[in-house]
């Protein structure tokens, strides 16, 4: 199943296929695996392709993207391609610099979707995590408002396609749209979201605004050991996804997915394998009932596998709200 046929519209009036493909990839996995996986998801029927400047393998998702055009499998138009500001570029004057440097790894001319990765601003530099000498996270205080007029300009220069935030909470997304002279709502917020952290709040929030919602960690996180607490629980081993996998006949992971597309998510899943990947677009397949839906809502904990600890101290920190 293609999952080009399967799209949410924006409120630009763009549209975001419902099912991406995520390229964020460890340090402890070589960079050459996000060229052979990004080519995987592109066979299997993955047309959204989610990257970012701070994953460090747009080079490679481009190089992915280029060979399937080359080799006639897809045409540039036929792929969304999404990338992320990242947080040492939030200086209004040096967002199109940091959109520039992702066009040029990439080897496009635009991207689909263009996100603020995070609502909190660090040092610019070299360093994507800069530190202080103390050794404690590098900040900086710029105005999320003033950047986000600069993605304003990304738009209107044709740089971007949509523009939209990411791990924003309620109030910052209010503080945007509330934003005197406010040209662009933004199309989406990208958090994480999965039947552990279902973000329902968020979601109506986001419905409400006619903003989409996007889901990253929909599988519960690759576990990343620098990023993720090795003792919380494996979302994919909950008794309740596997119950429901034995009764539609799929795995706890297309479980998963198909949740979220059906509360009107856009979902991310990432994966290094071909299998999966292939399982992955199958998502399209089936549909849950409404009571294993409420039943899978009840598994909610609230818990954040990445809470981003290296920004707690900025007073933009986005996940000490409750949504």
């Amino acid at each position: 199943m293609n999952c080009k046929d399967h799209c949410v519209k924006l409120n630009d009036g763009h549209f975001i296929p419902s099912l991406g493909f995520g390229t964020y990839t460890p340090e402890e996995v070589p960079k050459s695996k996000a060229v052979e996986a990004t080519k995987l998801a592109i066979d299997a029927g993955f047309r959204h392709i989610d990257t970012a400047y701070a994953y460090q393998v747009e080079e490679e998702v481009g190089q992915a993207i280029r060979s399937k055009i080359e080799e006639g499998i897809v045409k540039r138009e036929d792929i969304f391609i999404t990338s992320k500001l990242w947080c040492t570029f939030f200086r209004p004057d040096r967002v199109r610099a940091c959109l520039e440097r992702s066009l040029a790894s990439l080897k496009v001319g635009y991207v689909d979707l263009y996100l603020m990765h995070y609502p909190v601003a660090m040092k610019y530099g070299d360093d994507l995590f800069p530190t202080d000498e103390h050794g404690k996270s590098a900040l900086d205080t710029v105005d999320f408002c003033a950047t986000w007029e600069a993605m304003e300009k990304c738009k209107e220069a044709g740089l971007a396609k949509s523009i939209g935030v990411s791990n924003f909470n309620h109030r910052q997304l209010e503080r945007i749209l509330n934003k005197p002279g406010l040209k662009y709502k933004p199309v989406c917020n990208q958090v994480e979201c999965h039947p552990y952290l279902n973000q329902s709040k968020l979601l109506d929030f986001c419905k409400s605004k006619d903003i989409v919602l996007v889901a990253y960690g929909a599988l519960g996180t690759q576990r990343y050991k620098r990023w993720v607490d090795q003792s919380s629980p494996v979302l994919l081993n909950d008794p309740v996804l596997g119950a429901l996998a034995k009764k539609y006949n799929q795995s706890p992971a297309l479980i998963a997915l198909c949740y979220q597309l059906q509360r009107g998510v856009v979902v991310l899943a990432q994966s290094f394998i071909e299998r999966e990947m292939k399982e992955n677009v199958q998502v399209f397949g089936f549909q849950l009932s409404l009571e294993d839906m409420k039943m899978i809502d009840g598994l909610n904990r609230n818990l954040r596998y990445l809470g981003a600890e290296f920004f707690a101290d900025h007073p933009d920190y986005p996940f000490s709200d409750e949504y």
